[in-house]
């Protein structure tokens, strides 16, 4: 990750054209002409040791002849000569680059050892030189004039950012966009995407005041932690929304389970996306439209909508789209009905949809419209008209306006169908603001973006519930299992050493054992006593029902061995080549009502290991009920996967049926997660089927794949940064409180907020820098959620007298993109002073900090709080700077010598 010389590539003082020319239709000649034209301010310095002027404009014979050092040098030149281009460029100090150069890979370099794509990355770095590209089409940013790219339209200016991997589709959208009006505030061309990805792009335009939305088009991401990371820094700031191309099938035809078949699929980016509070779409035209509602109508508290309309059959096709689409339509109280009923003719609907006869005129519509914004039961409202003869098409769109200024309400959405005769109507609309689309399936897709949307953003701030159960696992038994089917030169494990392993976890698993032979199995069966299941046990088998290797029922063990005897007869015949390792012999576990579920583990080649959960059982792929999510996961993330399934609805409870333990369910999520955490030879995982009820939750069958790796935690292949568990540690306080210092959890929000609210007046001035009497949700759970790849915060946390954990103090560090700095804040319970708690929470900032290799810490302390100023200087910091008159900025090396 990292932000470093993106303002000089997107807003530079003077650039520089490589390779412009006076040759019409050129690359060099487009890119020439296309930043003349585009009005920008600074210098523009054609090179060209073959003209002595290009367009006009004087020209260069070599980047060495430039009068000054640009802020951006636009790269036009043959792939041979790339790399000794942006070499003197580098020597020069120009920090940033557009290469929009292509067919590199096709070419050795120099010294014939490395291609020319990794000679001009080597290159660059040397230098510091920021490259975008190559292959790009080039970068816009109509805000200052500048069109540093060889497309063949401008942008026009908006707020607007896009970015996107494909040049084709950049001039598309261009072409697209420009009779529409729509305007962009950046316009970016990745190309190959060689030093600028999409993480480093968001973080730029996560913060960039003049972007008031971000857009990409996906082919593929490389960087998966990087780009989760910015996705969901930005997505907290403003709306993200994502064009995804491409569906990779190379995963699911390698699969050898049914969890497997995830792996690479098109789900996985869609977890993705839903993960980082991103909004994905499928096409140029919804995306645009999202933008606009998403822009200007305000997330709704819920998903009940109202739907107002002068035609019955327009509003039962937006009734069937908004089904179709996963919608809810708000159900009126008696109330509203009743006020409607006062204010609308005999004949109407007296139901949602709102239908007011084809005859309404703006009157109408004003009455219905005034009744229905104030209805506590609706949450967005859907305003649809069809064009007749005896009524104004522009008149009703003059007074919802109207209605929705006056009621200050933003959750309207206008759907006009027709063509000349609204179309003076869908111009009010735009011009108030007022997001109108064309037909029924537009407006109730547009509502459902801002219902995706808001799901989505909740899962960013919603604080969790904490676990039913505290689980320790039992690592060295799992990591035991692993290793010696590892050394054994297995991928697979077997039925009972998979369990072994969910057993670590402290997921119920049905008794299970192993016998070699049919005698085996009659004796075991006497030990247990039935009712008994017997399975085959072979590593080329992983179906075995559809093999006649599974048998239920067995009461005696006469029965059970001559199922083994004949389990043995048929696949000897129909598949002689399979490896026989015997048999094993479980409980019969008999749970009428008990839902079959499938819990597994599959990796993804983008974005590494992916839970799935769905409805399980033999005909798992048939139903194809599921939903996959990127671990971590934690107790309110394991019910929103949950809810993404069909089956949610039964395990909710039905007629004779109980609910079933969902707080089970979840858990078991989140100790699957963590097995793949902490045993990262992991690859694939089933537990098929999973039975729950309102008892919980046991494990029938499982199955996993494993390899070996290099990877010490399986941490490092997560697009998510797990929690650091291996941060923990005890502190014994003067006087000899001990307390456990660890990072925070999102599940520490709750005690956040008391631990502020015992903060003296003075110590919430000092730390707030004024009076702050309670934090909003969405700022607690900004700093209770962090990104623990790129922040840090430390708390303590102790139990009270009555039992309860409590937190008594936080140290936290936000590290800038690129690792540079790192700005620390520490709050210590009042009461606590003096307990070297503080000094010892700040040594272990420092220390981590220092570890992951950040070079300075800063801090911000009142000029008046001299206990804090005396407090760092101890551990190191100086005072740098003064801001405001009354805040002082302290630094500290933390590569240098430290004072402890």
């Amino acid at each position: 990750m990292s932000v470093r010389n993106l303002k000089k590539l997107f807003r530079p003082q003077s650039v520089a054209i490589i390779g412009a020319s006076n040759a019409p239709g050129t690359v060099g000649a487009i890119a020439m002409r296309n930043l003349l034209q585009g009005g920008f301010k600074g210098p523009i310095m054609p090179v060209n040791p073959k003209y002595q002027a290009i367009q006009g404009v004087l020209a260069y014979k070599d980047v060495n002849d430039l009068p000054l050092v640009p802020d951006l040098a636009v790269v036009c030149v043959p792939p041979a000569e790339l790399s000794g281009v942006i070499d003197r460029l580098g020597a020069r100090g120009c920090p940033a680059a557009v290469v929009v150069t292509t067919g590199l890979d096709l070419l050795p370099s120099a010294d014939g050892q490395t291609s020319l794509t990794q000679d001009l990355m080597a290159t660059a770095q040397r230098h510091d030189l920021r490259l975008l590209g190559p292959s790009s089409l080039g970068v816009m940013v109509p805000g200052i004039g500048l069109n540093a790219s060889f497309a063949p339209h401008a942008a026009l200016p908006g707020r607007i950012a896009f970015v996107s991997q494909s040049g084709a589709m950049c001039a598309a959208v261009l072409d697209w966009a420009a009779p529409k009006g729509i305007g962009f505030s950046h316009f970016i061309s990745l190309g190959a995407g060689l030093d600028t990805n999409f993480g480093d792009i968001l973080d730029y335009l996560g913060s960039d005041p003049d972007t008031r939305a971000i857009l990409l088009y996906i082919e593929s991401i490389d960087e998966r932690r990087n780009f989760m990371s910015a996705a969901r820094a930005a997505a907290r700031n403003k709306p993200v929304l994502a064009i995804k191309a491409g569906r990779n099938a190379d995963g699911a035809r390698a699969a050898r389970s049914h969890t497997g078949q995830m792996a690479g699929s098109d789900l996985v980016y869609d977890a993705a996306m839903r993960r980082a509070g991103m909004l994905r779409v499928y096409d140029i035209e919804e995306l645009f439209a999202a933008v606009e509602t998403l822009s200007v109508v305000s997330r709704p508290k819920g998903e009940r909508l109202a739907i107002l309309t002068n035609g019955g059959g327009i509003g039962v096709m937006a009734v069937d789209d908004l089904y179709d689409l996963g919608g809810s339509l708000a159900e009126l109280s008696e109330e509203t009905l009743g006020k409607l009923d006062t204010v609308l003719p005999a004949g109407w609907s007296y139901s949602n949809p709102v239908d007011i006869i084809g005859d309404a005129p703006g009157t109408r519509y004003a009455d219905a419209l005034s009744v229905l914004v104030q209805a506590r039961e609706i949450d967005s409202i859907l305003v649809m008209h069809t064009p007749v003869s005896v009524a104004s098409s522009t008149e009703i769109a003059e007074k919802v306006i109207a209605l929705a200024r006056q009621h200050k309400r933003s959750n309207i959405t206008t759907c006009w169908v027709g063509d000349q005769l609204v179309s003076s109507a869908r111009k009010a609309f735009h011009a108030a603001g007022i997001p109108t689309f064309d037909t029924p399936r537009q407006a109730v897709q547009a509502f459902m973006h801002t219902v995706e949307y808001r799901r989505n953003q909740e899962l960013l701030m919603e604080t969790p519930l904490s676990l039913p159960t505290e689980f320790t696992p039992n690592t060295v038994i799992a990591r035991m299992v692993v290793e010696t089917a590892l050394s054994q030169g297995r991928t697979v494990l077997s039925e009972p050493e998979a369990k072994a392993i969910l057993n670590a976890y402290g997921i119920p698993t049905v008794e299970t054992h192993i016998a070699r032979t049919p005698e085996d199995c009659r004796a075991i069966a006497e030990e247990m006593g039935g009712p008994l299941a017997l399975k085959i046990l072979s590593p080329d088998l992983t179906h075995k029902s559809d093999r006649g290797g599974v048998q239920l029922n067995i009461e005696t063990p006469e029965e059970c061995f001559q199922a083994a005897e004949q389990m043995t007869r048929r696949l000897r015949a129909a598949l002689p080549d399979v490896r026989l390792e015997g048999f094993t012999v479980q409980r019969m576990e008999r749970r009428p009502g008990a839902h079959e579920l499938i819990v597994g583990v599959a990796t993804d080649p983008i974005f590494g290991p992916v839970i799935l959960f769905g409805q399980g059982g033999t005909a798992v792929e048939v139903i194809g009920d599921r939903a996959v999510a990127l671990p971590p996961l934690n107790m309110a993330l394991g019910a929103e996967l949950i809810s993404r399934t069909r089956v949610y609805k039964l395990l909710q409870g039905y007629r004779a049926h109980a609910p079933a333990d969902m707080e089970a369910i979840c858990l078991t999520l989140i100790q699957v997660a963590q097995m793949i955490v902490d045993i990262p030879e992991i690859i694939e995982l089933d537990i098929n089927p999973l039975f729950a009820d309102e008892n919980g939750v046991v494990a029938l069958d499982a199955r996993m794949a494993i390899r070996k790796t290099s990877l010490t935690s399986g941490a490092d292949r997560m697009a998510i940064r797990p929690y650091p568990r291996e941060l923990e540690e005890d502190f014994t306080m003067k006087g000899g409180r001990t307390c456990l210092l660890r990072p925070i959890r999102p599940e520490d929000e709750p005690n956040h907020h008391i631990l502020v609210s015992r903060l003296t007046p003075e110590d919430i001035r000092f730390r707030f820098f004024g009076l702050v009497q309670e934090l909003p949700h969405s700022q607690m759970a900004r700093l209770t959620q962090i990104d623990y790849d790129r922040e840090m915060a430390f708390i303590a946390t102790d139990t009270d007298a009555n039992g309860q954990q409590e937190t008594l103090g936080v140290v936290r560090a936000v590290t800038d993109p690129d690792n540079e700095e790192t700005e620390f804040s520490i709050v210590v319970r009042s009461d606590l002073k003096g307990s070297g708690l503080a000094r010892q929470m700040m040594k272990k900032m420092i220390r981590y900090c220092r570890d992951r290799g950040t070079h300075t810490m800063v801090g911000q302390v009142l000029k008046d709080n001299g206990r804090m100023l005396h407090f760092v200087e101890s551990l190191g910091f100086r005072r740098v700077k003064t801001i405001d008159h009354d805040v002082v900025e302290v630094a500290l090396d933390l590569q240098g010598s430290l004072p402890f």
